[in-house]
């Protein structure tokens, strides 16, 4: 079940998610991308786009509880980026979640909306932000993504699951044992089975025709992609 890519819809994806369902995913989600170093993929793939001392503005999209967005605004005031971030996410629950998450962020405004309207309330983004969001999209969907990118001329940052069997089997064991949310239990190893090989990234990148791009392996199964404009 390795050898190719899932395309079975993950709880989370559904519209009807009861909002204390919902909030507890979010949480456990935070706790688990923190203990895994994903939020550090990240910040390392920022330091590669971003200049120290010159105003940027970056949205993140699939922003769910905002906890990516609160992270970042401390990693970039710890080491002197000057941010202007946004998150971005079709569901309200989650937009409504993120601004009690970060009410003490000045820095941070929030958008319930598709990340294709954000045009309309931003007047350019230079960084567009994508974690753990591309393994819910399919491959002409993350097409559209980079397109859109290109288009605008932003760089786009991917931070997202390597599909492989001792990350299935670890995070399926981990969260059966320790997760008290239905929805991480149930995602968290399906995510992996939405995730991508490294030849895949490959061969999208190759089709969306974007003309200079990264892509390397990352610590605990995660793959950073960087697409230039």
């Amino acid at each position: 079940m390795f050898k190719h890519r899932s395309y079975t819809k993950e709880l989370l994806d559904a519209d009807d998610i009861p909002r204390p369902d919902l909030v507890q995913n979010l949480k456990e989600l935070d706790i688990i991308n923190n203990l895994l170093g994903g939020y550090s993929i990240s910040f390392n793939a920022l330091k590669k786009v971003l200049v120290k001392g010159r105003h940027a503005i970056v949205a993140d999209i699939g922003c769910g509880g905002g906890d990516t967005l609160k992270r970042m605004h401390k990693w970039a005031v710890k080491n002197g980026y000057d941010l202007e971030l946004y998150g971005v996410d079709l569901k309200q629950v989650c937009i409504d979640y993120a601004t009690s998450n970060n009410s003490g962020n000045a820095g941070i405004r929030l958008i319930c909306d598709d990340y294709k309207n954000t045009h309309n309330y931003i007047d350019r983004i230079d960084v567009l932000h994508a974690c753990l969001f591309c393994h819910h999209l399919s491959e002409t969907e993350i097409i559209t993504l980079i397109h859109f990118a290109q288009t605008n001329k932003i760089t786009l940052v991917i931070n997202d699951l390597e599909r492989n069997a001792v990350a299935y089997y670890s995070i399926k064991l981990l969260t059966a044992l320790f997760s008290k949310s239905y929805l991480v239990k149930n995602d968290a190893p399906l995510s992996v089975l939405r995730g991508f090989k490294k030849k895949e990234w490959q061969k999208l990148l190759e089709r969306s025709g974007a003309p200079r791009y990264s892509i390397s392996n990352k610590w605990a199964f995660r793959h950073e992609v960087i697409v230039h404009p």
